[in-house]
């Protein structure tokens, strides 16, 4: 079963009224009622009918926008494993784009934590190159493009989600939105190359390079469909911030967008082939086969395939030389990307979710078991004593209690600070180079008495504009409503200008090393400078890596 929404005759205020649970509007819609009544009013292909390069699609209308679900951008990736992928072939009957195209292959259900979707997972397949494309108009009127890369780190997760959904976008910005699909872990970052020789040259970065390939097809069709193909915002979080990093290293990519934006998830440096080798070995071992049998990876089940991706725990871009040449970030930010405006964000306790969500203990830590805790995720701390970063954070903050000292510690030094190495490495780019934009959350999960605080995740439904359609971890009160106003209308000036400034939020100067100026999103945002310096000046002599390397 795959997601979609709306006939065209069936408007959302109709759904609403339809549902017969009594409820007022919008703001208290309950997300499961509403994805499960939505997935039954399927559309039906009365919308546009666009020529593409390679065969014509058919969409459907959605609240005044036209939307095409599962337009290929790439051949089956089966018949390529492990290698750079192909443009789809060509067809020759009207095409119609009415729903998702299946997910990558996988461990688990795809779904992120801040979806509020439930019902039967998604299919899953190796010809898993299509995107989505949400436009106010096909009339070639050059509006700003964003493409959102999705998260789940290297290894997981999905476009097919009504988290992004974006009518929205395009109803508050006069913009196209476009998702997409693309390979992960061992299918798309698996580093056989040292194994298997040439064949298998560009295995470690297969899927860097559909992304490639889907903004190709960007680049040559947008215009179509009422895009500006020279105004290309990427945008991405947690797992598709960190391959938009990952691209703004990678020569191949330059010249197909003009604007990158990172959110909770960051790519300073890239897997060395030796560590990736020896993930590949732990996968081949998994599947029994020796390095003389290595050609039969190329033809096992897909579903053998998952089952031993397992054998690592990360999978992730290679510096192989030839599609990644150098690290995206280390030890300077690429020159050839300087003149691309880039925007990075994190959120104030990203680790309430990524630590707190596996190890709820962690919430109710004492002064005296704080240390002890703090040991097991102490790995980006280096060298340092624990207790004297016990006693930073307790000193900069007098109000914390034990657990957030450890929220704050394990945030600051695992995933703020990769976010902060790209900042500042751009930051110190020659004089002339393209602006960076420095961002943190700091308004708070309303859900479960607001233990979740600024967690990992939170701004995906408000960077779409999306609370209505998936509000798991935003809740719907007013103030969720007027941060999705902010951040929406920020990515969207972005997109338009390469400049975040609008009306919604308080002037946000580009980021300097002389006063590291940092927009804070709130109920009443404000720009910082150098918000958390102290924690800053204690973890910058430390030396970053990503834990892939």
């Amino acid at each position: 079963m795959t997601h979609d929404f709306f006939s065209p005759q069936l408007s959302r205020r109709t759904l609403l009224k339809g549902l017969g649970a009594g409820l007022l509007g919008a703001t208290i819609l309950r997300p499961r009622i509403f994805a499960e009544a939505a997935a039954a009013a399927r559309p039906t292909a009365n919308g546009p009918t666009i020529a593409t390069t390679y065969g014509k699609v058919r969409g459907f209308m959605d609240q005044g926008m036209a939307v095409f679900k599962g337009i290929p951008y790439g051949a089956d990736t089966a018949k390529r494993r492990f290698q750079s992928p192909l443009p789809p072939a060509p067809w020759l009957d009207v095409k119609d784009t009415l729903s998702f195209g299946p997910r990558a292959p996988q461990p688990g259900n795809g779904r992120s934590s801040a979806s509020s979707l439930t019902g039967p997972d998604d299919p899953v397949s190796e010809d898993c190159l299509y995107l989505n494309l949400w436009t106010p108009g096909t009339d070639r009127a050059k509006r700003p493009v964003m493409v959102y890369i999705h998260g789940g780190g290297y290894n997981s997760l999905s476009a097919n989600d009504v988290l992004y959904d974006g009518v929205r976008l395009c109803q508050r910005g006069d913009v196209v939105v476009v998702t997409l699909n693309h390979r992960l872990n061992a299918f798309g970052y698996l580093y056989l190359a040292e194994l298997g020789g040439k064949e298998f040259a560009d295995s470690g970065n297969t899927g860097q390079l559909d992304l490639i390939l889907a903004l190709q097809w960007v680049r040559d069709n947008i215009a179509s469909f009422g895009g500006d193909p020279e105004r290309v915002l990427i945008f991405g979080q947690s797992g598709g911030g960190a391959k938009n990093a990952c691209l703004m290293g990678m020569p191949s990519a330059m010249g197909l967008f003009q604007r990158a934006a990172s959110s909770s998830g960051e790519t300073v440096t890239a897997s060395k082939p030796e560590t990736a080798t020896a993930r590949a070995e732990s996968v081949l071992k998994r599947l029994g086969l020796s390095r003389d049998r290595i050609a039969e990876i190329k033809t096992i089940p897909m579903e053998k395939l998952i089952e031993a991706s397992r054998a690592s725990s990360y999978y992730g871009p290679v510096l192989d030389g030839g599609v990644l040449p150098r690290h995206p970030f280390a030890p300077d930010a690429p020159a050839f990307s300087a003149k691309i405006p880039f925007m990075v964000h994190t959120n104030h306790d990203e680790a309430c979710l990524l630590i707190g969500r596996g190890n709820p203990a962690m919430f109710d830590l004492t002064w005296t078991n704080l240390r002890e805790n703090l040991a097991k995720y102490s790995e980006k701390m280096g060298s340092l004593n624990l207790d004297d970063v016990i006693a930073l954070y307790r000193r900069e903050h007098p109000q914390y209690s034990a657990s957030e000292v450890f929220f704050g510690a394990t945030t600051d030094s695992r995933d703020w600070r990769p976010a902060l190495c790209e900042i500042e490495r751009r930051a110190a780019l020659p004089a002339g180079s393209a602006p960076t934009y420095s961002s943190e959350m700091r308004w708070g999960s309303p859900t479960d008495g607001g233990k979740w605080r600024a967690c990992h995740a939170l701004d995906l439904p408000l960077m779409f504009d999306n609370v209505t359609l998936s509000n798991r971890m935003t809740g719907t009160g007013p103030e969720a409503y007027a941060m999705a106003d902010q951040i929406s209308s920020t990515y969207i000036a972005f997109a338009r200008t390469g400049n975040p400034n609008n009306p919604k939020i308080p002037h946000w100067p580009a980021y300097d090393l002389a006063h590291r100026s940092t927009m804070v999103f709130d109920v009443t945002s404000r720009v910082m400078d150098d918000p958390r310096g102290a924690e800053r000046r204690l973890f910058s002599p430390i030396p970053y890596e990503n834990p892939g390397t």
